[in-house]
This record gives structure tokens, C-alpha cells and sequence, in this order.
């Protein structure tokens, strides 16, 4: 790929790390090459030969030695003991992993700012130097890709401090999030400010949010029967929590390499991350995304895995107004046959998803003849995600729990100690509320 993985915080480095090990778990180096599954990795020549097929696609490694191009940013040291066993097994340099002393106590504003003083802005500088010396050693950067929580200290308020250095320093580079959202109550007294923040402030520096619900995440993360909406069956399981598996699989859906986006060269870039902010995000104020996903390790039509995902679609608003997509993106994985583009699916998930009538290519697809989520001939992928206007019920149900706890006067002293006052959260207040208006704009139309 050409992009560079940034996990901050403990839930980032958790799904980073569970994401890495499922796309190393087959790998094994010979000779200075990496071999896999489906791909064979040229140590002396930055391209992929998959085994079947012969041409030649992305490496889940991004450098000439074969390393992961990633780098794993958390305040406190224990949460990176294994990004350590990747740097011990020579799959991620050592400077890559970057190291606080203490965390950030579950404050936007302690990690956004720091303490001052302290090493916080040296950690910072950590970082950038870290993800800036990953990005020259790759022949092409398309942007970072950055894993975090809305919830705590370090993913939220650090995550946002680096995408704004990431913009400033590489400002033709793409930056596209994948956010996990906390549970809508219990997680933290503070998990609404802290989620307040980091949207208002991604809104501003990223070009797209993949917004992964814990609520959502727990309830598709069980075994699914064939065909459920949910993980595919052949994912790696033992240290992989269910709901991390959930969103490792959908990320894999949309981000590994597909045959669509290869040119005839055989030679792919690893663009597909951008590729979905181009499809997706046509307009710079609406870009948060919704992903649902169904596989089968047996022949269903891509019909009924169509017909699945749309299950876990919302419909109606909380006022029952119908809900929208400005646009749509299924990527079909496991298409042999060539019988996705057939399928007259694209119609229904439009049907489905009620793409907005003013954008004329509402629809896109990218399709694979492989599934690299299971080996099975038979097995299926289809992981469908949309720019849909849902996400407005989040950013309501976050701008009121914080309207509350502001009146009440609740924890502002924790954000006044780092530098964050309230006329900070009355204007990414305004921010998510324009957000708000904009889908709610889309709706009526």
C-alpha cells in the first residue's frame, strides 16, 4: 500500500497490531523476500506477484527490507509491548515505535496539548519524525492512514494534534481515519468532550472518516451463521478480539489491493485508500463514513450478501425522516465468475442506500477474484461503505450530552488545566452542528 499506518492510543495500536497480525499470520521471509498466501514480495524490487495470477499488486510491506509501514505512537510504554515483538522479529523498525511515560488520563486536552514542561510535545516530534522518515522510504506516499479511539486521551486528543502536523507538513498527502466511536454511554465520564473534540478537529484536518461504532462493532462480532452480516469465517482468530476482527475485516474490504484499480502494467500503487476518499467524499463538509459488510463460505449470490448488508443500514431519523447517501463504494471480494457487475446489485444498494439524486455516478465498485480472507474457492466479500447521512444522529446525541454537561459545569476544570476553555468546545460544537446541517440538508432532498 501506499500508505503509512499511524495507531495512536491503546485502542489504535490494538487494532493496528490485530490488523498487522492478520495480514502477516501467512507471511514467512526466504532468501530476503517475503512469501505469503496469495503474494510473493521482491526484496530487491518494491513490487507483488500473487501466486495465481501473476500480476503484480501492493505489499502489505511498504519498504525494500519488507518491513510493516507503520508507526505506533502511545504515552505509555506497556500498550506497545507487541509492536516490541514485531521489532524483534524484524517486521517494524525500532524508531517506529514511539513512547510516553505516562498517559494522558482519558483528557482530550492533556493529549492534545500536553503538560507544560513535560515531554508531551517530545513525543510529538517523536512522531513526526518517525512517520516523516517512513514516508521518504517508500518510492510513492499517497498519505497516512491513522487507527485511534474518539474516546481517550492519547487517540483522541494526541491522534488530533498529529493529523494537523501530518496536513501542515504534507499538505498534498491524503489523510483518511479510521475512528472508533465509543459506546453512545459508560465508557467514560468524559467520552463525550473528549468525542466532541477529536470529531471537530478531524473534520478540519482529514479528508475522510471511517467511523467504526463500538455499539455496532459488539453486535455484528459474533460467529456469524454463513452469510451474516459480520466477520468472514476465515479470519485469524486466538489474540484478536471480536470486535476488533469486525473492523480488521472491514478495513481489509475496503483497503487491500483489488484487481479493478490495477493498471494493465500489473503494477499497482496502492491507491485504493485515496481511491475511496475520491468516490466517497466528493464534497470536503460531509466525509464521514458508514461500512457494513457480509461474507459466506458457501455459493450465495451477491444479491443476498447485497440484501445483508442493507439490513444493517438505518433507515429513518429519530423524527422518522428517511436517511441518505451522497455515495456509495462495494467492494466485492471472491468474484471469480466476474459476476458482481452482472448481478444487478448495483441498483439495489442504490435503492437501498437512497442515493441523493443530484450526484450523477452515485455508485461505485471494485472487484477481486480473490478473498483474501479465506482461502475457501467459494468464499465471498462484499463490504459496502457510504457516505450516509446516519451519522448525524451521532453528532446530535454527542453535541446535547455535552450542551448538558457544560450547563452543569461538569469536568471543565480537567480541560481548563491543559488550555482547552469553554468557548474551545462552543466552537467545535459549531463545527459538528454544520456537519449536522449539511446531512440534514442531503436529507431533505
Amino acid at each position: 500500500m501506499s500508505a503509512v499506518i499511524l495507531q495512536v492510543g491503546q485502542c489504535g495500536n490494538q487494532l493496528g497490531l490485530d490488523w498487522c497480525e492478520l495480514l502477516t499470520k501467512s507471511c514467512a521471509k526466504k532468501d530476503g523476500n517475503w512469501y505469503c498466501d496469495r503474494y510473493f514480495y521482491s526484496a530487491q524490487f518494491e513490487y507483488v506477484l500473487p501466486a495465481e495470477h501473476f500480476a503484480a499488486f501492493s505489499s502489505p510491506f511498504g519498504t525494500r527490507e519488507g518491513r510493516l509501514a507503520l508507526v505506533c505512537v502511545d504515552s505509555e510504554p506497556k500498550v506497545l509491548n507487541r509492536a516490541r515483538q514485531l521489532v524483534r522479529s524484524e517486521k517494524l523498525l525500532e524508531s517506529n515505535v514511539v513512547q510516553g511515560k505516562g498517559g494522558r488520563g482519558g483528557n482530550w486536552a492533556y493529549g492534545y496539548h500536553g503538560n507544560s514542561g513535560e515531554e508531551s510535545n517530545g513525543l510529538l516530534q517523536q512522531a513526526m519524525e518517525a512517520l516523516r522518515k517512513e514516508a521518504e522510504r517508500r518510492s510513492y506516499y499517497g498519505g497516512t492512514v491513522l487507527l485511534h479511539s474518539l474516546s481517550g486521551g492519547t487517540g483522541s486528543g494526541l491522534g488530533s494534534r498529529l493529523c494537523e502536523e501530518i496536513r501542515a507538513e504534507f499538505p498534498a498527502g491524503h489523510i483518511l481515519t479510521a475512528s472508533v466511536v465509543p459506546h453512545r454511554s459508560g465508557e467514560s465520564p468524559l467520552q463525550h468532550y473528549n468525542s466532541l473534540l477529536g470529531l471537530a478537529a478531524l473534520h478540519r484536518s482529514a479528508d475522510g472518516m471511517l467511523l467504526f461504532h463500538n455499539d455496532q462493532s459488539l453486535s455484528s462480532s459474533g460467529v456469524p451463521a454463513p452469510g451474516r452480516s459480520g466477520f468472514c469465517n476465515g479470519l485469524p482468530q486466538g489474540s484478536l478480539s471480536p470486535m476488533n476482527v469486525h473492523i480488521a475485516s472491514c478495513m481489509a474490504g475496503l483497503l487491500l489491493p483489488v484487481r479493478s484499480l490495477t493498471p494493465s502494467s500489473g503494477l499497482s500503487l496502492g491507491a485504493e485508500p485515496w481511491e475511496l476518499i475520491r468516490s466517497l467524499c466528493p464534497m470536503p463538509a460531509a466525509k464521514l463514513l458508514h461500512t457494513t459488510q457480509a461474507c459466506s463460505s458457501e455459493k450465495l449470490t451477491w444479491d443476498r450478501l447485497a440484501s445483508i448488508t442493507l439490513q444493517a443500514v438505518p433507515k429513518l431519523s429519530p423524527a422518522g425522516k428517511p436517511y441518505s447517501s451522497r455515495a456509495v463504494l462495494a467492494v466485492a471480494r471472491g468474484d471469480g465468475e466476474n459476476s458482481f457487475i452482472v448481478s444487478n446489485v448495483l441498483p439495489k444498494l442504490k435503492r437501498g442506500h437512497r442515493c441523493v439524486p443530484w450526484n450523477p455516478f452515485p455508485i461505485d465498485c471494485w472487484t477481486d477474484p480473490c478473498n483474501e480472507m479465506n482461502a475457501s474457492c467459494n468464499s465471498q466479500l462484499l463490504t459496502v461503505c457510504s457516505n450516509h447521512s446516519s451519522v448525524s444522529s451521532l453528532l446530535s446525541h454527542v453535541v446535547q450530552r455535552c450542551q448538558e454537561m457544560i450547563g452543569a459545569q461538569a469536568y471543565l476544570h480537567w480541560y481548563q488545566r491543559y488550555g482547552v476553555e469553554v468557548q474551545d468546545f462552543r466552537q467545535s460544537m459549531d463545527t459538528l452542528l454544520n456537519v449536522i446541517e449539511e446531512y440534514e440538508t442531503q436529507m431533505q432532498t
